[in-house]
């Protein structure tokens, strides 16, 4: 949907101020008649257009204005209930707020305005589609509504299967954001189309609320697929957390606000099962749960842990191995996971929150753009040229701060992949 900021709602009303000639002779009011015949009335086209049919539940209303602006425009369902929408940025567009029903008539009424306060009104009918029998996209948002997160996590929305290059403009177009206060982003799609993701600039602001809609149940995704769902959440940004790990000291920083809090020694992954370098975000954490590496490369093992980070979809965790404590600080041993006591482990998961910047410097591989939520594993400018729709100039990355600061953010995952590194 590209940089969006906040929508107005679907009735807008103006005042229009008619055109007054002073006196009131009878000359001066053949003036006015003959004003009011040579100035034209404003021309208004509607879309969907009258009587149209099997229209998508997905539909927008488009009002068209030649010599004049839209003052209202009223959506109503057949029974003459009003259906809220919110109108796009650039008033291109009105969005209904909730998909429109299947097999359901609508009338959309709007009025324009002139110059010169002549007004023309026009009216349009439509009746949407069955329920679609194609395939559906499932999409997730792995963000919860209500929810407190970091300053580090993009908003992020995953599709199955994924979106072609050819359609994610449209998808893109059904996806909005606002945020309060203001701190405009972009969104941003990974090469084969399974997630998009959406940030700003610089990570979110403490105190920042972010709303998200994903208006995507009936939209035609290409030529045989739709949309399966809307997908809502509201939820606030939290303190400002930092993981930082080094391979050559085998040491992390816990950074809040900007201020190391503590260290802790680490064992990473040994050089045939590397941890990867790159800016990370956590993405679920569990008191305790099993690695089941069964069938996977360099695997076949089956280890309970305590305390566990989810990295990456690859497997890269943080976790308690209390049989490691002596090769922490000194050596790897892991199969790619990071390491940590059972005191440090329990003492870290009270800190963090789900979407904490880890950043690992130092290993022998670079990690993957989608493995994991890896929005800022790339520049802003490489981040912009992600996205599906034209980027307007807008906000730069702002200097780096001193000390620099940490980050943490908001997303509530659903399970991933379970195959895990220890």
């Amino acid at each position: 949907m590209g940089l969006w900021r906040r929508m107005a709602l679907v009735v807008v009303s103006v005042v229009a101020t008619p055109l007054v000639l002073g006196g009131c002779t009878t000359e001066r009011k053949a003036l006015v008649r003959l004003a009011e015949r040579e100035v034209p009335a404003p021309e208004l086209t509607l879309t969907p257009a009258d009587r149209s049919r099997d229209v998508p539940v997905s539909a927008e209303v488009t009002a068209q204005v030649t010599g004049g602006k839209v003052v209202v425009v009223r959506i109503a369902d057949d029974k003459g209930m009003l259906v809220r929408a919110e109108r796009r940025e650039d008033s291109s567009a009105w969005v209904p707020t909730v998909a429109l029903r299947p097999r359901s008539t609508y009338t959309v009424e709007a009025t324009a305005v002139g110059d010169s306060g002549r007004t023309t009104t026009r009216t349009t009918t439509f009746t949407t589609m069955p329920t679609s029998t194609k395939p559906q996209v499932t999409s997730t948002l792995y963000v919860a509504d209500g929810r407190t997160y970091g300053t580090a996590m993009p908003v992020t929305i995953g599709f199955d299967p994924p979106v072609a290059r050819a359609a994610r403009a449209d998808v893109q177009r059904r996806l909005f954001v606002t945020t309060n206060p203001p701190q405009p982003g972009v969104w941003s799609w990974l090469d084969d189309g399974s997630q998009v993701y959406y940030r700003a600039p610089d990570f979110w602001r403490p105190g920042t609320t972010i709303s998200v809609r994903a208006a995507l149940e009936g939209l035609p995704i290409g030529e045989n697929l739709v949309g399966d769902a809307d997908r809502t959440a509201t939820f606030r940004i939290g303190r400002q957390v930092a993981l930082e790990v080094d391979n050559a000291t085998k040491q992390m920083r816990v950074l809040r606000d900007g201020k190391v809090i503590r260290r802790i020694p680490v064992s990473l992954g040994k050089p045939s099962t590397p941890t990867s370098s790159g800016k990370m975000v956590i993405m679920e954490k569990h008191q305790r749960t099993t690695f089941d590496t069964r069938g996977e490369p360099n695997g076949g093992y089956v280890v309970n842990v305590a305390d566990a980070q989810r990295l990456t979809w690859g497997g890269e965790f943080i976790h308690g191995a209390p049989w490691s404590v002596s090769d922490q600080g000194h050596r790897n041993v892991s199969h790619g996971c990071t390491n940590v006591s059972p005191a440090n482990a329990d003492w870290l998961m009270k800190v963090t929150q789900v979407g904490d910047l880890v950043t690992f410097t130092g290993t022998e591989v670079r990690l993957e753009a989608g493995n994991g939520w890896t929005a800022w594993n790339t520049s802003w400018e490489q981040f912009v040229k992600g996205s599906a729709l034209p980027v307007p100039a807008g906000p730069r990355p702002g200097p780096p701060a001193t000390p620099r600061p940490g980050a943490v953010a908001g997303g509530s995952p659903t399970p991933g992949p379970t195959a895990s590194t220890d």
